[in-house]
């Protein structure tokens, strides 16, 4: 049966995001880079029944990437829902990053997504739909996290990119921008913005939105 894709699958709204579609009966694949937090995500889910599968991958590394995406497949299936949610999140400013760690860090924030709807997005138009999600961020530009800024700003254009190619074909590309800091029992608990993603998901097509925001009253 198909289900969910998770990549970055992390404390927060990566697990809160797999414990939601979980609990309506959705298989979950999760990625991550971390052995350990692959086995915490996973244990986290144990008590909903659902078949989880655990891989590790560096969101950076396209091979590595496609290869934990392949295995995913072969586990669940072409998923109905893929969600990514690898971020490199730290502050800097105009001028304090060299290109190099620029390049870093948007590799992870944007060409790491622009990679897995590569990778899932042709199947899921052959199969007739889907829904690839992402996690966005800074709805307005920082000036102390510059390429944190520079990386949600990609993830919009990547949303417009990923919809205008495969919308057609039934698949709904969308992200989850939150603005502000993630935090239990906040208003931006994990939990609640973990709805917008469901939401999105179940939208029909003629209702579809391609961003959800996340403002701490919604």
């Amino acid at each position: 049966m198909p289900g969910v894709v998770i990549i970055g699958a992390g404390p927060g709204v990566g697990q809160a995001v797999a414990r939601r579609f979980a609990v309506e009966g959705l298989p979950v694949a999760l990625l991550a880079r971390s052995e350990k937090t692959l086995r915490e995500a996973a244990d986290a889910l144990a008590s909903t029944g659902v078949p989880v599968a655990t891989f590790t991958a560096d969101a950076a590394d396209r091979t590595d990437l496609d290869a934990a995406l392949d295995k995913a497949v072969g586990e669940h299936g072409v998923p109905d829902v893929v969600v990514y949610n690898a971020a490199l999140i730290r502050p800097d400013v105009l001028g304090e990053l060299s290109v190099r760690e620029h390049m870093d860090a948007w590799a992870v924030n944007v060409v790491g997504a622009a990679n897995a709807a590569a990778r899932l997005a042709p199947a899921m138009a052959e199969r007739g739909g889907g829904t690839f999600l992402i996690t966005g961020g800074m709805p307005e530009p920082k000036p102390e996290y510059v390429s944190l800024s520079l990386g949600k700003a990609g993830v919009r254009t990547l949303v417009t990119l990923i919809d205008q190619q495969y919308g057609e074909a039934g698949v709904h590309a969308a992200s989850v921008t939150i603005a502000g800091p993630v935090a239990p029992g906040t208003d931006f608990d994990p939990d609640d913005i973990a709805e917008h993603y469901w939401r999105l998901h179940e939208q029909p097509r003629p209702d579809w939105q391609h961003e959800a925001l996340h403002t701490g009253r919604s």
